[in-house]
């Protein structure tokens, strides 16, 4: 391991070397490439990214203090065409030959082509950035204009270039604050009384306030606020550009008196303008068009129907009850204006998933002799009713070596006539997998295979007996999903089939909180070939065949081959009843040895056991991520699910009777009965420059209890993987310190810790550099080996830790990611060798994913 770092030292070194000495190739003799800013406030140097970012000019991007894109760059020829031409004329007749060759079209594009390259060359890299005067006096400007809008109105701002060698130079900033100025008195000039007494409500939550510093933003804010708070409560024709501030100090001592001006609306009388004073409007009508197209403007209507207040027209026969397009509707009859309920109207129509966008339009009423009724029209334009989908996908994974997906779906929209939708898809995938079940299909490429259809009917409301409205308004979107899905696989694990429905509601208070309700969350899994358990488990198998094979165990000869190993399925289940009964057939095990034989089937028992999950949960996510391209935000989720209580208290209640081992049966099944809970972070830093620094923490515990001293393979959780710790494959890792020795390590108990950097290579070529902690344990069920469960605190010692760099390339629509992950910290290793003990490609693991992990 020490010869290897040392070599890989030695090649970065080698590297680092060669290549400063190309960072000022293209660099002229009286340039300064810049290698460093560095600002100075009242004499102490400052080290703030957000007041670094106010500079014109930064050095270029650095990775490990190595500009790589500035060495790209320096790779292309600065004038491609002459460098060909001179090439082409370097040798006599080179460019008549080449011509005969081919032809002089030919050549000429030969020559296009290697200018294109060189150019491809220049955009994917970073010109080198110089030193430039003007930029930096500008610098100097923009650094006295973000103090002067902080509050140092005072401030003085200066600069240095220092030269350096080899064409390189630093810039110093000076900067100078002087007293800042604090915000003293706040009074207000406002002529329009509705304006005057609408300022003087909420004046308590004005974002200006005596005895703070003055910051420029703080007033920019409170323009938005006021102009909300107009807008919302009825003041249609109010707009930001009536709100001005004056601020006053002179002579103040350093105090800012600001004074609060709101302008009346101007408006044109005739040829001239005129200020009057704002009034506060409110809905006389709301006129709904359920099917507006561009085509169909100058028809007539139809169809109508006045509900609740609501003017409701079709151009054809009207296709939905008045109820499901009322509730979408936050503009009422006789209200006020707001601004909200406009927006959350958008928000509600598009969410259905049956209408396009909608326009909403106001419009004096005609019949208000007070001018201030206004009239809302809503037009809607209704999405095609049938929409069919399909799907086709290759994959990749450590289980499966390669893989085809492929389904469709059906979506019928308002299928009730009130905003319903109905979804049913089907899907499938056959792929080959050295893990498949050994037999006939062993033999056959594609040798595993999954088929499955859902049905799902989505209402746009909760659909309880008894009204939400109160502690769930509208205003939240709130949806009642009912599903029902079925799936089969074959010759992969034990072949299975499963069986789940679910009632779901779900809601979003606000743009970034939403919450999700499974009421019911029903699944039966039945698992089709149990006999084969030790073709596909061949790690249990061979363990067992250690034990028989060792000179002390006595077993009966009917349980082996001729090889001497445990006939499947018999032999080894007898050999295993044997252990675990006390039968006298088998005899001669250490205690490690029934204790491993004891493991072995439980886990067996667990794995091939019929499941009946009936279960509800909670799930709370707070996620503030503006859009697809934001790289600041943070985003928690925190999940709750309790499994078999209301089945317990209905096996009390009808008075079942419990089998031999204490467990209630429903349908012949013990149902599963547990407590689980998640909890999960991310946040993202934008560092700028495309640098992100990313992280993740999750911890998670399900704790069997009453009905079951386990948790169900599906309920379980497992580390590794491309999105977890990615030194190890998907379930290799844990439980605990055992090493993994199961083809499927899974356990109740997980916490998983990531960190990320990531950065810019090449155009769209990014890359990262990550570490990867965590673990999964047993806690409080049926396992007792002491590797695999978490005891103590003391076990915190087995959290695995990963390492490793990857790259990203962004299609802009998605993000085709590799990854390799090095075993840093291994924790199924004898404790004086776990640090770097196989920390090399050799024992990396490599990962292809779409997207990043977290």
């Amino acid at each position: 391991m020490k010869h290897l770092l040392a070599k890989i030292s030695f090649i970065i070194l080698t590297i680092i070397l060669f290549i400063s000495c190309n960072a000022i190739k293209r660099v002229q003799s009286d340039e300064l490439l810049l290698k460093e800013n560095t600002i100075f406030v009242n004499g102490e140097k400052l080290k703030e990214a957000r007041i670094y970012n106010q500079l014109y000019q930064e050095p270029n991007a650095k990775l490990l203090g190595v500009p790589i894109r500035l060495h790209f760059y320096n790779l292309a020829k600065p004038n491609p065409d002459s460098t060909f031409q001179k090439w082409l004329q370097k040798k006599p007749n080179r460019e008549q030959r080449l011509n005969n060759i081919y032809s002089r079209k030919q050549v000429e594009k030969l020559g296009q082509s290697y200018v294109n390259i060189n150019e491809g060359i220049k955009k994917a890299g970073e010109a080198p950035v110089i030193i430039d005067d003007e930029l930096t006096k500008k610098s100097v400007n923009r650094l006295k204009s973000w103090y002067f809008n902080n509050g140092w109105f005072n401030a003085e701002t200066n600069y240095e270039i220092k030269p350096l060698e080899n064409k390189k130079g630093e810039v110093d900033y000076f900067v100078t604050t002087h007293t800042p100025y604090i915000v003293d008195s706040i009074r207000k000039r406002i002529p329009s009384l509705v304006i005057d007494s609408l300022y003087d409500a909420y004046k308590h939550e004005s974002i200006i306030q005596s005895g703070i510093q003055y910051r420029t933003l703080d007033y920019n804010a409170e323009r938005d606020r006021l102009t909300r708070i107009f807008r919302n409560n009825g003041v249609y024709y109010f707009d930001q550009e009536y709100i001005s501030f004056e601020a006053d100090t002179i002579d103040t001592n350093y105090k800012v008196n600001t004074t609060v001006i709101v302008n009346n609306r101007q408006v044109e009388q005739g040829d001239t303008t005129a200020r009057v004073p704002f009034k506060i409007h409110k809905i006389s009508q709301v006129n709904v068009f359920t099917d507006y197209t561009f085509e169909n403007r100058y028809k007539p209507v139809t169809d109508s129907v006045q509900y609740n207040g609501y003017n409701i027209y079709s151009f054809a026969e009207l296709e939905y009850k008045p109820r499901a397009i009322t509730d979408a509707i936050f503009i009422r009859p006789g209200e006020i204006f707001k601004d909200t309920d406009r927006t959350r109207t958008y928000n509600r129509m598009s969410s259905l998933r049956v209408f396009k966008y909608p326009s909403i339009e106001y419009t004096p009423d005609p019949a208000d002799s007070t001018s201030t009724d206004l009239v809302a029209n809503i037009f809607l334009t209704p999405q095609q009713k049938y929409s069919l989908g399909f799907d086709f996908d290759i994959s990749q994974s450590n289980i499966q070596e390669f893989g085809v997906g492929f389904g469709g779906s059906l979506l019928i929209r308002n299928v009730f006539r009130g905003a319903e939708n109905f979804e049913i898809s089907g899907r499938g995938s056959v792929g080959s997998s050295s893990d498949a079940a050994r037999g006939s299909s062993k033999d056959r490429f594609f040798n595993i295979s999954e088929l499955g259809a859902d049905i799902k009917l989505t209402f746009p409301r909760i659909f309880l007996p008894f009204n939400t409205e109160k502690f769930i308004p509208k205003y939240m979107s709130p949806f009642t999903s009912l599903s029902l899905g079925v799936s089969a696989q074959n010759n992969i694990g034990l072949d299975k089939q499963n069986l789940n429905t679910i009632l779901n509601y779900r809601w979003t208070p606000s743009r970034t909180i939403s919450k999700r309700v499974d009421l019911l969350n029903v699944q039966y899994v039945r698992n089709l070939n149990t006999d084969n358990y030790f073709n596909v488990y061949r790690n249990s198998y061979s363990n067992l065949n250690e034990i028989v094979q060792s000179p002390e165990v006595v077993t009966s000869p009917t349980y082996l081959d001729e090889e001497g190993r445990l006939i499947i399925p018999g032999g080894a289940e007898n050999f295993i009843r044997d252990v675990t009964t006390g039968d006298p057939q088998t005899s001669g095990l250490s205690p490690n040895q029934s204790q491993e034989v004891n493991n072995i089937s439980e886990r067996k028992n667990r794995l091939t056991e019929n499941n009946l999950i009936f279960a509800s949960n909670f799930t709370y996510l707070i996620n503030n991520k503006e859009n697809l391209y934001d790289d600041d935000f943070s985003r928690f989720r925190f999940k709750v699910e309790a499994a078999g209580n209301f089945l317990a208290a209905i096996s009390s209640l009808a008075g079942l009777k419990k089998n031999e081992q204490g467990n209630y049966n429903i349908f012949g099944v013990n149902y599963s009965q547990y407590i689980k809970t998640e909890l999960d972070y991310i946040k993202h830093w934008d560092w700028g420059n495309k640098n992100i620094f990313a992280v993740r923490a999750f911890g998670g515990a399900a704790i069997p209890y009453g009905n079951a001293n386990s948790i169900p393979f599906i309920r379980s959780f497992f580390a590794g993987g491309p999105n977890d710790n990615r030194a190890w494959q998907a379930y290799d890792l844990g439980p605990g310190s055992s090493g993994g020795r199961n083809e499927f390590n899974e356990a109740n108990m997980k916490l998983a810790f990531n960190a990320e950097y990531r950065f810019n290579l090449i155009g769209a070529l990014n890359s990262a550099i990550f570490i990867d902690a965590g673990n999964i344990w047993n806690v409080l069920d049926i396992v007792e080996d002491e590797a695999a469960t978490f005891t103590s605190f003391a076990d915190l010692k087995d959290i695995a830790i990963g390492s490793g760099i990857g790259l990203r390339y962004d299609f802009n629509f998605f993000v085709l990611r590799f990854d390799a992950g090095f075993k840093t910290y291994d924790p199924s290793l004898p404790m004086e060798e776990r640090w770097f003990e196989n920390y090399n490609f050799a024992n990396a693991v490599y990962n292809v994913g779409i997207n990043y992990p977290f």
